[in-house]
């Protein structure tokens, strides 16, 4: 999407906690941290902890507590349906269940569909929308080249599944290469074949304003700690009756309206939506945070939008300028979020991330980010006979600087090698003689 951006909103960006983070060098120096690993998990919001701060004094169990502030939680966490409801454009009979992330989410879904539901998904998903389908009635459909080609094979697979009940399940934003997928278009090629679509919106929610009843998506799931609200909640959002029908997720209290004794047996009957998938003693912090930096991200869409896509443009001539260079793409027409995944011939990528961190004091990210089926095919075709890249990650928290180090910081390891000596430990590259401490809470 395209937003009209005017140059006095670019620098006010929300804050973020440990912006002035300083962490220890091998050579004995602290630097600023330059944490390029948002697409694993951003920090928290300074208001998100301002808001997590403010509710802690009256935090207590929700629901069934008599007492003053058991009523203020449980009012907490019930209005934290509505705030999210409202950041994702959800209908009024969309179900809000909170869950662990967006893996939880998934997998919940995934054990509430009706029984031989023909399940269709690209393989190049996040691993936590890979994964929970599994049977003959799954297919997995190649990466597509292009969105055009994306819709084309969704259109062709569902022509094909079995008669009977359909999801879809598709990424909003590339774990791997931040490209932005049709979601839209997707959505009406599922809506033409009967068939329900759930959106991966883990990675797109940090950095795009969501709809989903524009988008035509039925279900979306995304993690607290990719939000900046890292506090253990993530929510599934979508309609009611699949959930409503299936049995709980997790079985104990809250899930449960009545427990009979009949001898042998115990009688139960289950809550309803959305307590029925949300067994034992809620996250009530995890959700105020949740709700609160899906609130403070709709009030900056155009700052945080600006900001990062000026990033990630500094941040992509730069690297093209490294030699070896390879950018992981799978979409070659589709916009994206600040993530860039590469390669760089003749180094290895665990290398390259722990001399960036050792050396510069830079986060990044090695490996196969949870996506090892694309991301070992999209090595192979930058050249690389590894299975593992680096992937650097925008957001609030990132600046310049940060990216100019990273690009300054590669640069120099290509053309003049690493100023420590490194070895390998369980699987790991880590430096030999590091003298660096760790925080005294950790002491």
């Amino acid at each position: 999407m395209t937003l009209a951006i005017t140059p006095q909103t670019v620098t006010s960006v929300p804050a973020v906690v440990g912006a002035d983070l300083r962490v220890p060098l091998v050579t004995g120096e602290r630097v600023t941290y330059a944490n390029l690993d948002h697409a694993a998990s951003a920090p928290c919001l300074q208001e998100v902890r301002d808001a997590v701060d403010e509710l802690l004094p009256w935090y207590a169990s929700v629901h069934r507590g008599a007492g003053f502030a058991s009523q203020v939680s449980t009012r907490v966490y019930e209005q934290a349906r509505d705030r999210i409801r409202k950041f994702v454009g959800a209908h009024s009979s969309d179900t809000v269940v909170f869950t662990r992330n967006t893996t939880d989410s998934l997998n919940l879904l995934a054990r509430s569909v009706p029984r031989n539901t023909a399940v269709v998904l690209f393989d190049s998903e996040h691993h936590a929308a890979l994964l929970p389908w599994r049977g003959p009635n799954v297919q997995r459909i190649p990466a597509p080249s292009s969105s055009g080609a994306a819709v084309v094979a969704l259109d062709r697979a569902l022509a094909a599944a079995p008669v009977g009940p359909r999801l879809v399940i598709v990424t909003g934003a590339s774990n791997v290469t931040g490209e932005l997928w049709p979601v839209a278009e997707l959505a009406k090629v599922a809506r033409r074949h009967g068939a329900r679509i759930a959106l991966d919106a883990a990675q797109l929610a940090p950095h795009r304003p969501i709809n989903v009843r524009e988008l035509g998506v039925d279900y979306i799931a995304f993690s607290g700690h990719k939000i900046y609200a890292p506090f253990g909640a993530g929510v599934l959002v979508g309609r009611a009756d699949w959930l409503q029908q299936a049995q709980p997720y997790l079985v104990g209290g809250g899930a449960t309206a009545k427990v009979t004794d009949h001898g042998d047996r115990l009688g139960v009957a289950w809550s309803a939506v959305p307590e029925r998938h949300e067994a034992g003693s809620p996250n009530v912090v995890g959700v105020h945070a949740l709700a609160s930096a899906c609130e403070i991200l709709s009030r900056h869409w155009e700052q945080t939008v600006a900001h990062e896509q000026e990033l990630l443009t500094r941040l992509q001539d730069g690297l093209r300028s490294i030699p070896g260079f390879r950018e992981l793409s799978i979409l070659t027409d589709a916009d994206k979020v600040g993530v860039v995944s590469f390669t760089i011939s003749g180094f290895d990528a665990g290398f390259l991330a722990a001399a960036l961190s050792c050396e510069y004091g830079i986060g990044v990210r090695d490996g196969a980010f949870c996506a090892h089926v694309i991301v070992g095919r999209l090595v192979k075709q930058a050249g690389s006979h590894e299975e593992r890249a680096v992937r650097a990650s925008i957001g609030l928290g990132t600046t310049a600087e940060h990216v100019d180090r990273l690009v300054a910081a590669l640069r120099t390891l290509v053309t003049e090698g690493p100023k420590w000596t490194y070895t390998q430990r369980d699987g790991r590259w880590v430096p030999e003689d590091d003298s660096r401490t760790l925080p005294p809470f950790l002491a």
